[in-house]
């Protein structure tokens, strides 16, 4: 017999075994060498930059600006293009959003977990990247996006549960880790290669505000974050 659609629904909307503590911690283990280890991080930091541009393109329509495009990288940077108004407080949000929205997403993903919901994370995260995909503008953004989903989706649909688990909380705790790197990587880059195009310099004109105490605000922001998803799964 052939799976329905009301199957595949119920399955997601359907609460999973969390899994034994272990694996929990060696996905933060594992996760946390992905973000600590230069040749991993240089291929994991994709998945960054694809959720540091969904969060400017969220907070750009809930904004009510206009999302036209968004491009990433092979370098790992992105780029996401909307109009409306180039000052005020959608402005500000939207270019605020970026840095905070990896560590965002991942204590997201965190909540969904601590209520066994693995299994509509993963589809939830394919539901993002599809909706992602109609924005793109360039041929490795799609590349990369098609090839994150396909990746979420080859291990939600073709492997047991408790694989499923284990790769749910690797990708939740590496978006949650990963939040923080960045930062330290946009005020390197900010002292090494000024650009008034950075976030934080984009930020520093639109209100007055100098660009180092936005770098400080995404960075304390992030590390927050991070500690209250460790307390909250490995600690509450």
């Amino acid at each position: 017999m052939g799976t329905t659609f009301g199957d595949v629904w119920r399955e997601v909307l359907s609460v999973q075994p969390a899994p034994d503590q272990w694996i929990v911690v060696a996905a933060a283990v594992l996760a946390l060498a992905a973000v600590l280890l230069g040749s991993a991080w240089r291929v994991a930091r994709n998945v960054v930059t694809i959720a540091h541009e969904g969060g400017h393109a969220l907070v750009a329509l809930l904004s009510g600006r206009q999302l036209t495009g968004i491009r990433l990288h092979s370098d790992t940077s992105g780029v996401t293009v909307s109009r409306g108004r180039p000052t005020g407080v959608g402005m500000i949000l939207t270019v605020f959003a970026g840095y905070v929205s990896p560590s965002a997403v991942g204590l997201l993903g965190i909540l969904m977990l601590m209520s066994d919901r693995i299994t509509a994370l993963l589809w939830l995260s394919i539901v993002v990247l599809a909706a992602m995909l109609l924005m793109i503008r360039n041929v490795y953004g799609v590349v990369s996006i098609v090839g994150t989903g396909a990746v979420v989706f080859g291990v939600s649909w073709f492997t047991p549960p408790e694989a499923q688990a284990a790769f749910a909380y690797l990708f939740t705790w590496f978006l949650l880790f990963a939040g923080v790197r960045p930062v330290f990587e946009l005020q390197a880059q900010r002292m090494h290669q000024p650009s008034p195009h950075s976030d934080a310099d984009q930020l520093a004109r639109l209100t007055g505000v100098p660009g180092i105490w936005w770098v400080v605000v995404f960075a304390l922001v992030n590390i927050a974050v991070t500690v209250l998803g460790v307390w909250l799964l490995l600690l509450s």
